[in-house]
């Protein structure tokens, strides 16, 4: 029975996608609900399964073509293909290389020439570069089939500096030095940009060519949370079924408290209107080796600590195996970014449109702070707030980073609310 596999519904924020990797190929025997295709759409990677046992038949769509929403893209046909199908492959890939071995004279050019002088025996290829370097070919030693001499025989020679011709001029030597390659790998690769790679530069590009993004710094003295954190961490992994307490969490709930009184932070700019929402929904930016994803914390305002973090963990796990689904990184009030895991120290978020703002986090330093008029060393922490100037004046946005920063240095006051 042949079954038409179809690429997936996409949502309507997606209007295509391209095929990624074809897992199976045709004739090879599929177990059902074994990956056989990924397709790579702007936001995520969509994976295809087989429907039943049996074999792919027929590819329609190859890798890197585009595909829509519910199309056919191959042919599956259902049913044991295990060993018919194998015993056929073997067959092939002997066949292929029987072919492969009678074909390798030929294609390395090492097909034996004679000449009527009586010359050793040389490949074409082998000839030819002895012509052009004046090198008696009887003087190099051939290490082919019956003592033929190669290509490689010859550079060889000449690389070793031997005797060429009488005839040859002084100024051969040096010409065959002008001609070697530089020393160093100097290769270069070419590969295309995927989807994903290429619809985050068109929305970071989007992001500076339409919005008057601004950023503004503070910092904050991550000392309260570290004490706080290194005191419960223990009974709060016992406490919450293994889920660690982290740093993100406490950002979460502070962000999700200042937004709450700061609503133009948490608001977005549709054509002439500013849209004001009711909720807090966080992003949190997240790195795979495929770029960055941004999945959504929804309701943030409501959940605890424990909650936080153990979706963060689960957002990151199923980020790095692209298990991700559309719609658990598409809305959004405003984003979470950080940077301090790769080391940086300071930098500038670019908006994740159309929120009106980012928080950018960076890495604890330890410096000489000031202190009641003492010098004290503190785990110091730069935070950067960028947001649109379109929507947001700097007062807001000041006001907006101040108050993260008194709620991250008295963490009491997230649960007090004050």
């Amino acid at each position: 029975m042949t079954i038409e596999i179809k690429a997936p519904t996409f949502p309507e924020s997606v209007q295509d996608g391209s095929i990624a990797t074809w897992h199976k190929k045709p004739g090879e025997a599929v177990s059902r609900d074994e990956l056989i295709v990924d397709i790579e759409t702007d936001k995520v990677v969509l994976e295809v399964v087989a429907p039943a046992d049996g074999s792919l038949s027929e590819i329609l769509k190859e890798e890197g073509d585009t595909v829509l929403s519910n199309e056919v893209i191959a042919k599956f046909e259902e049913g044991a293909a295990g060993s018919k199908s194998d015993d056929k492959g073997d067959s092939a890939d002997e066949k292929k290389s029987e072919e492969k071995s009678e074909s390798k004279p030929a294609d390395s050019g090492e097909q034996p020439a004679t000449s009527d002088d009586g010359e050793k025996l040389l490949s074409p290829a082998a000839r030819k570069m002895a012509d052009e370097n004046n090198i008696d070919p009887n003087s190099v030693p051939g290490t082919g089939k019956d003592g033929r001499v190669t290509k490689e025989d010859v550079a060889n020679f000449l690389k070793s500096g031997g005797s060429k011709a009488a005839s040859a001029p002084s100024s051969a030597p040096a010409k065959a030095a002008e001609v070697e390659a530089p020393a160093g790998d100097r290769a270069e690769k070419r590969v295309p940009m995927t989807r994903l790679r290429k619809r985050i530069a068109e929305r970071l590009l989007e992001a500076s060519n339409t919005t008057a993004m601004l950023t503004t710094f503070n910092e904050v003295n991550m000392g309260p949370i570290m004490e706080l954190r290194a005191k419960y961490k223990d009974q709060f992994e016992k406490s919450h079924d293994g889920t660690r307490l982290g740093f993100m969490g406490f950002f979460v709930k502070a962000a999700a408290e200042a937004l709450r009184r700061f609503p133009a932070v948490n608001a977005s700019i549709d054509n002439n209107d500013v849209v004001y929402h009711g909720y807090q929904d966080i992003g949190v930016a997240v790195s795979t080796d495929k770029g960055l994803v941004v999945p959504v914390l929804r309701n943030a305002e409501s959940m605890g600590l424990a909650d936080i973090e153990s979706t963060i963990r689960d957002y990151g796990l199923r980020a790095r195996d692209g298990k991700l689904g559309i719609e658990e990184m598409t809305g959004g009030t405003f984003t979470i970014t950080n940077g301090g895991v790769f080391g940086s120290l300071l930098s500038t978020p670019i908006l994740n449109l159309p929120q009106s703002a980012i928080l950018g986090m960076h890495k604890i330093q330890e410096r000489p702070m000031a202190v009641n008029g003492e010098v004290k060393i503190l785990p110091m922490m730069y935070l950067a707030l960028s947001y649109d100037h379109r929507l947001l004046d700097g007062k807001e946005a000041v006001q907006f980073l101040v108050t993260i920063k008194d709620l991250l240095e008295d963490p009491a006051r997230i649960l007090l609310e004050i």
